[in-house]
């Protein structure tokens, strides 16, 4: 598949760009995807949740009454589960929500939210360029022109610009990452994905 590069006022170059179709033409392979989009989910997660059990719950341990000959159910401490205020029963403690995949399934998940967007005609291919100042109106422009203003976007740097990266900051539906962070949930979270011609060509290829 051929594409059109753009410059960042929406201007066609006359240059155009291959996709590799050992990277955006392959079977996708949703399963695979399910599990690298589950695995970055889940190495998000802090795991810090705790509550209190009965051992933990601030209280006197005395028993409140006598076992038997009140007529009433027994009954242990106040820290008693029953009892509000008492501790919880079987709450969540601390943990470690990450887990490991292989690379290559890893890569084939990547591969295959690639060719999902190539599918859509989502990817947009545009020159390599800076901006001078961090500007948030330069960013809107941009994609104003390129046509994706109105879609969630991920724009696609081959290494960090610092200029790029805070002029998007404040946008709530623009995302910019560089290649080392492109992943199958950052590619499959977006309608749109933008991508310098650098970047292009090292995702062209990824093995």
């Amino acid at each position: 598949m051929e594409l059109s590069v753009y410059n960042i006022k929406g201007e066609d170059t006359g240059r155009k760009v291959t996709l590799n179709d050992a990277v955006f033409g392959i079977e996708p392979n949703d399963h695979a995807i399910y599990l690298d989009v589950k695995q970055f989910l889940a190495n998000q997660r802090q795991g810090t949740h705790k509550s209190k059990e009965r051992s933990e719950v601030s209280g006197s341990t005395r028993k409140l009454h006598k076992q038997k000959g009140t007529g009433g159910a027994r009954i242990g401490d106040i820290n008693s589960p029953v009892l509000v205020g008492g501790g919880r029963v079987f709450g969540p403690k601390p943990r470690d929500y990450r887990f490991k995949l292989n690379k290559k399934l890893k890569s084939l998940a990547r591969k295959s939210a690639l060719t999902y967007k190539a599918q859509e005609n989502a990817i947009v291919v545009v020159e390599d360029f800076t901006f001078d100042a961090p500007k948030t109106k330069d960013f809107v422009a941009m994609s104003q022109k390129l046509q994706v203003a109105d879609k969630k976007l991920v724009l696609v740097l081959p290494e960090q610009n610092k200029n790029v990266s805070l002029s998007a900051r404040n946008l709530t539906n623009a995302t910019v990452i560089t290649l080392s962070d492109l992943n199958t949930y950052r590619v499959l979270n977006n309608k749109a994905l933008v991508l310098t011609e650098n970047a292009l060509a090292a995702i062209n290829e990824l093995k």
